[in-house]
């Protein structure tokens, strides 16, 4: 249920949306993504910190908007004075302050400096049919993983971070990839040739699988489950963005330098 009414609405906002209006959609989305982030590890604690961090993180997406990039640099100095004022004021245990702080810093750089490349791809000329090749291709690499290795898995590809995925999933997630890339190839991305498309597949397809691998590590690290609930009955936020944060950025730099932008 919540695919059907969420898929609709994305399609709408990729198609159609202004980038001011479709900026407003990212901004918020790598917001909660931040508050998800931080609480995922912190719990409710350094509220504040939390607060600020999400802020100064989301704000990236409206500087790429209107080019405003230079502001990038006081905003983090900013921001990260800030945080060392608080933690030093609001002092909690001595031994976890730089696991604390760490955590969050490191949510203001995995998140807004990954995610912050689908609003530049967005930017390009042909940036929403990149965005929609880059959707459909690791919707296809995760449906393939899932299926193929709930039919064929047998062996375990890194039991220690992902317990549930074989290596079985991960070469039918890499089939699946170059199967959609194909269908993207000759529907919308003309641009794009055969062995071009093969190979980006299978870039993205290993991109996606190690980014969902990267925060299936974080979340085992935080002992939870799922990094959120926002979405029912999918999870939260990073949950369905995990494989996308690895490829978008890779995807923004081939469209742009090898493609012509």
């Amino acid at each position: 249920m919540t695919a059907t009414i969420a898929l609709p609405l994305l399609i709408l906002l990729l198609g159609y949306a202004s980038p001011a209006v479709f900026s407003v959609f990212l901004t918020i989305v790598l917001f909660l993504s931040l508050i998800e982030f931080n609480r995922m590890s912190l719990g409710d604690e350094h509220g504040l910190e939390q607060w600020l961090a999400a802020i100064s993180g989301a704000a990236v997406i409206p500087m790429l908007l209107y080019g405003n990039i230079a502001l990038l640099l006081p905003l983090y100095t900013a921001t990260m004075i800030l945080l060392a004022i608080l933690f030093l004021f609001r002092l909690p245990e001595l031994t976890v302050v730089h696991y604390r702080l760490g955590w969050i810093v490191l949510g203001l750089v995995y998140l807004p400096f990954l995610f912050s490349h689908l609003m530049l791809l967005r930017l390009l000329p042909e940036g929403r049919q990149w965005i929609f090749m880059t959707l459909i291709v690791i919707m296809s690499c995760d449906s393939f993983a899932y299926f193929v290795g709930r039919r064929f898995g047998q062996r375990k590809l890194y039991p220690a971070v992902s317990p549930n995925k074989t290596v079985e999933g991960g070469l039918g997630g890499l089939f699946g990839s170059v199967l959609a890339m194909m269908v993207v190839k000759f529907t919308f991305l003309p641009a794009l040739g055969v062995v071009d498309g093969v190979f980006i597949a299978l870039l993205l397809g290993v991109l996606g699988q190690l980014g969902d691998l990267f925060e299936s590590l974080l979340k085992r690290a935080c002992q939870v489950k799922d990094s959120g609930n926002i979405i029912p009955g999918h999870g939260g936020m990073l949950d369905r963005l995990d494989s996308l944060l690895f490829t978008f950025p890779v995807v923004y730099y081939l469209a742009r330098y090898c493609y012509g932008g």
